[in-house]
């Protein structure tokens, strides 16, 4: 479990940067096979199972404390096993969902109690435990070769010279020797499956089918015919379309036999297979595997036609293994440097999109063809695509060219003009050279892991690649400036300058256009001209970097050959258009997490911020200073970019850029405010850019740019006051500076949703406050939102029921939302299934049952039975907040005993709730049983369903949230049978005691009232008095609450009763 984990385990990193083992055929072996060794372990090994880690392995659970049985300490807080070391830690104890074993019998009993799940519990484990080994046996053992384990025993039996040491030490190195061993046999299993896998290439498939066609001209019946269904070849040897390459396709074959019907065939890299009919490159459902897969041509032939089988025989035919066909070979030996892991899937597929376009030449021979190989990079990353593309028309079109296989070191200079060729050499590609240095385009990235936490999910990485399958299809702009940059290889400065501005001539917004720039190796050019100490070659690189950028597949280009780099070192550059187009291209690549990430890396967050400290008075500018705004512009833009990563929103406050947005924010350039109030609202999801944003007075200008006539800036005005809100202080300041009105009339602009989402969410978190809530009815608010519930998208239903919920609190709103008709939509809403709308819903339902009018009408559109069966709802949060819904549903309902009767196993559902680990559901289920238990029928099914045990069990909470609902539920379920008796027998009156010395007056309320009911109980009197009741509840009985002054008074009067009637009896005797 240690090198299989670490070099045989595909792993894959999340976007919160922490590393999951990958769902894998691989993965799946090998965590089946560590499962079946765990489960066992300790019937085979019984003194190695009960050996302590030297640390325990810990990690997030599904398992309950309701799963465990016998050997075990159950609490309300968790679970704890009898068995403990010698240090009195207990071998395994479960705080949900947090689980610490240690002890290979303890992960036995884990795993049979996981049940169906066992095999997760194995791969949160690993994940979570990445080198098991070290916490199971400390780090000397586990760093240790095996044949140094016996000399080293022998040391520690020397020193310690104790039989309980040795015996001890004796187990361990057993242990040890049985863990190596499962290491070993994992490793061989492994390898042994991948050894059956094959790779085929084009070149292995072509002399193949070469050899069956000489077969079919020397002999008739061996096959009819064999032929391609497309008769374009490119570069790699490949016909499949490019966009089947990416998925391991590289031809498709038709075969017509003499004794059946005809074959369609797909040889891939993976082997041979029958397809569902490719006719034409265009039918997509004929790429479908239809057969197994076999390891060659011959193969799949013979298995399908005795005839075949029987010719083919007598044909000088030896089919053996090819040369080319190589094993698949991934996971390393284990003595391996670290070189060879596999890359994942999902990693292999972005490679062979991502590649295949840019190969690199070798030196064309005297008469010799032209070769192509994958760019050494990618060679050395074990990423090499079984398929290429295209990069000119076939050979057989035009003449071979002839150059010399020498790289050269150009100059720009005089010589190098007679030079300007479509010379397509090795030099071509290796990279433009400087007047003062040769510099190659492939710098890659240091292959170190970064984590990173970001706000959006990387879409771009997971694109397939859309171009067109034949040359054919590619308009004569492609090869115009397939040879524009073919020229730009190989000219001298005045050259290169022309025909960056003869490029820039063409439209490089279009896909084609950008792809050809690409595909012919153009973007290792261009980035090699950031290098050159010449100007205007780099503004022409940049500007047309710039254009194409905007492209998804040129965006990650630019990333994997480490374009980055010269790209943010050009932002500290003294020539103000160089920094302010860098900043421009970053703002464009900047877009998915790798390239943030590397942004970051090579400190581009802090040159950025930089570029933002230009004059402070943006009204009246010079040339000059118009020119270093638009830099700051330029530098906003690419923060923009860069801010949807939590680490980069760290690097941007420590690098001080918030006073330097908050000057910005101050602009009238309405094209410098999107990018700074865009980079403002994504960094306002941390909780000091709030702070920042409240403090440093951007509120004021964040409201004063609410009433400017621009969509898009409005749009991030009001996202930002959005998630800023959440603070009174904040909401107060909206409030201060009049920014509720302007919100309102933004929710005019219905058609644009984005701007309404914004606009909304503004208004909702703004309404948290009462006073904004009477300032939104003056602008007539209520009304507006009401009429947005119904046909708008889930992102602005949530915030406009968020805000109707708050606006619900006040009792002349709910009298208002009934009028307007919005009871109705809002009950519709219920059977979504958006979770956070749910939440929100559920409140502003419960909020309109307050009113009974409202309650009516709730309960004819079965509203209640709706929000009853939100409790079955996987999201804690959504079955909480409908848990408080039903509370006043319950309260307000003309006949709450029957309607509650009437809902087919609702009141098991709410005792079950009650085993739940959430402090808020238990809270909110306590205080519905406090409404239910109120109707004497209902109280009784709770009573059969046991609901007294489990509310007892709650008890031992510190959350006096919990404690007043608790305390309240247990002295309305005391007012049936035997209940009280009940609570006094599962220990529930001694704990609630100690809630009397909750600060919390509701606490004390719901508490005194409790005690009350038990103390009608003459054994629970007892157990009151013993722990201290009534010097609380006598300073209780002086309160000005007359409801706790009874309560208290009555408990008191129980328990003095009892006394009195004790003395008598004792007299009496």
């Amino acid at each position: 479990m240690g090198v299989s984990l670490t070099r045989a385990a595909q792993w894959t990193t999340t976007s919160s940067g922490t590393e999951k083992l990958e769902f894998t055929p691989m993965n799946e072996s090998l965590l089946k096979e560590i499962l079946s060794f765990v489960e066992q372990f300790s019937s085979q090994h019984l003194q190695e199972a009960e050996h302590v880690f030297e640390e325990p392995l810990q990690w997030n659970t599904t398992l309950v404390a309701s799963d465990f049985k016998t050997d075990y300490d159950i609490s309300d807080t968790g679970v704890q096993s009898h068995k403990k070391d010698g240090e009195g830690n207990a071998l395994l104890q479960l705080s949900p969902p947090l689980i610490y074993v240690r002890s290979f019998s303890q992960l036995s009993k884990i795993v049979n109690l996981a049940n169906e799940k066992n095999l997760e519990e194995v791969r949160v484990c690993l994940e979570e435990n990445r080198d098991p080994l070290l916490k199971i046996l400390g780090p000397n053992l586990a760093n240790m070769k095996g044949e140094h384990i016996g000399t080293d025993v022998l040391c520690l039996e020397d020193k310690g010279k104790e039989k309980d040491r040795v015996k001890h030490s004796d187990v361990k190195v057993r242990l040890f020797h049985l863990l190596t061993n499962m290491d070993k046999k994992l490793i061989n299993k492994l390898l042994e499956e991948l050894s059956e896998q094959v790779q085929l290439d084009p070149t292995a498939v072509k002399n193949e089918i070469d050899m069956l066609k000489q077969c079919i001209e020397r002999d008739e019946k061996v096959l009819k015919s064999i032929h391609y269904t497309s008769e374009y070849e490119f570069p790699n040897g490949c016909r499949a379309p490019l966009w089947r390459q990416a998925h391991g396709d590289m031809c498709y074959l038709v075969i017509e036999p003499y004794d059946t019907e005809n074959l369609y065939i797909t040889c891939s890299n993976t082997g041979v297979f029958l397809n569902g009919g490719i006719k034409q490159m265009v039918e997509e459902s004929g790429y479908k595997q239809k057969s197994e897969v076999y390891k060659d041509l011959v193969t799949l032939l013979k298995s399908r036609f005795p005839h075949f089988a029987e010719n083919i025989n007598k044909q000088d035919f030896a089919v053996k293994e090819l040369p080319s066909i190589e094993k698949s070979h991934y996971v390393e030996s284990v003595d391996g440097d670290g070189e060879g892991e596999p890359p994942s899937i999902s990693e292999r597929q972005e490679n062979n999109v991502d590649e295949k376009l840019r190969q690199k030449h070798t030196p064309i021979k005297a008469g010799g063809e032209k070769k192509y190989e994958p760019c050494p990079r990618w060679k050395n990353l074990g990423l090499m695509p079984p398929c290429g593309m295209a990069e000119k028309k076939k050979s057989s079109k035009s003449s071979v060219e002839k150059t010399s296989g020498e790289v050269q070191n150009k100059k720009f200079g005089l010589e190098a003009k007679t030079k300007m060729k479509a010379d397509f050499s090795m030099s071509s590609l290796q990279g433009h050279v400087s007047s003062q240095k040769t510099k190659t385009p492939a710098r890659p990235m240091p292959l170190e892991l970064f984590s990173e936490s970001s706000s959006e999910s990387d879409e771009e990485e997971e694109q397939a690649e859309r171009r067109p399958e034949t040359n054919t299809d590619l308009p004569a702009e492609y090869w115009q400036i397939q040879k524009l940059v073919k020229y730009l290889k190989g000219g001298d400065q005045t050259a290169t300058v022309l025909i960056l501005c003869a490029m820039m001539d063409f439209n490089l917004m279009q896909e084609t256009c950008q792809l050809a720039i690409r595909d012919v190796g153009g973007l290792e050019v261009l980035i090699n001209l950031l290098d050159t100490d010449e100007v205007k070659c780099k503004i022409g690189s940049l500007k047309i970097l710039r254009k194409i950028s905007d492209n998804v597949q040129i965006r990650r280009t630019i990333v994997d050959i480490g374009g980055l780099q010269s790209i943010v070192k050009i932002l500290e550059s003294p020539h103000k258009d160089l920094k302010a187009l860098a900043a421009e291209t970053i703002a464009n690549v900047a877009r998915f997490r790798r390239a943030r990430r590397a942004v970051r890396q090579y400190s581009g967050i802090k040159k950025l911020v930089k570029l933002l400290d230009c004059v402070p008075n943006l009204a009246n500018l010079t040339t000059n200073q118009e020119r270093d705004a638009d830099v700051a512009r330029c530098g906003a833009l690419a923060l923009w970019s860069c801010s949807k990563s939590t680490k980069n929103k760290e690097a941007i406050r420590k690098a001080g850029g918030i006073p330097l947005l908050g000057r910005l924010l101050k602009s009238p350039h309405e094209n410098m405010l999107i990018p700074v109030v865009g980079t403002l609202q994504e960094c306002a999801s941390e909780e000091s850019y709030r702070t920042a944003i409240q403090t440093e007075g951007m509120v004021k200008d964040l409201v004063k740019n609410l009433s400017r006539d621009n969509d898009e800036l409005q749009m991030h005005c009001a996202s930002a006051i959005f998630k800023c809100a959440e603070d009174k202080q904040t909401r107060d300041l909206v409030c201060k500076y009049k920014g509720l009105q302007p919100l309102v009339s933004l929710l005019g602009k219905v058609n644009n949703k984005q701007l309404l989402a914004a606009a909304t969410g503004a208004i909702w978190k703004c309404s948290i406050s009462m006073e904004n809530v009477a300032k939104f009815q003056e602008y007539r608010a209520l009304e507006t939102l009401v009429g947005l519930l119904i046909d708008e998208p889930e992102e602005v239903l949530v915030n406009v029921v968020g805000a109707l919920g708050e606006f619900a609190q006040i009792s002349a709103n709910k009298v208002t939302i009934r009028k307007c008709g919005g009871i109705k939509p809002l009950v519709n809403l219920l059977t979504g299934t958006n979770q956070a709308l749910l939440v929100n819903v559920t409140k502003a339902v419960g909020a309109c049952a307050t009113d009974k009018e409202n309650m009516v009408i709730i309960d004819q559109l079965d509203g209640v039975r709706l929000v009853w069966s939100l409790l079955k709802n996987s999201s804690a949060d959504v079955q909480s907040s409908a848990a408080w819904a039903l509370c006043p549903c319950i309260k307000n309902a003309k006949d709450a005993g029957e309607m509650v009767r009437s809902l087919v196993g609702g009141l098991e559902l709410i005792v079950n709730l009650l085993k739940s680990t959430n402090n808020e559901v238990l809270a909110s289920i306590c205080a519905a049983i406090a409404k239910i238990a109120k109707d004497k029928e209902n109280l009784a099914v709770l009573t059969d369903h046991g609901v007294v045990p489990l509310l007892a069990k709650l008890t031992n909470t510190s959350d006096d949230r919990l404690r007043c609902h608790l305390a309240e539920a247990i002295g309305h379920c005391c007012t049936w049978g035997g209940n009280r008796t009940s609570f006094g027998d599962a220990g529930a009156v001694a704990p609630l005691v100690h809630y009397l010395k909750s600060k919390d007056s509701a606490v004390q309320q719901s508490t005194a009232m409790a005690l009350y009911q038990l103390s009608k109980d003459p054994n629970n009197c007892i157990t009151m008095h013993e722990k201290g009741v009534v010097k609380p509840l006598i300073q209780i009985m002086s309160s000005n609450d007359e409801m706790l002054q009874e309560a208290a008074a009555g408990c008191v009067r129980n328990i003095r009763l009892l006394a009195t009637a004790n003395r008598k009896a004792r007299l009496f005797h």
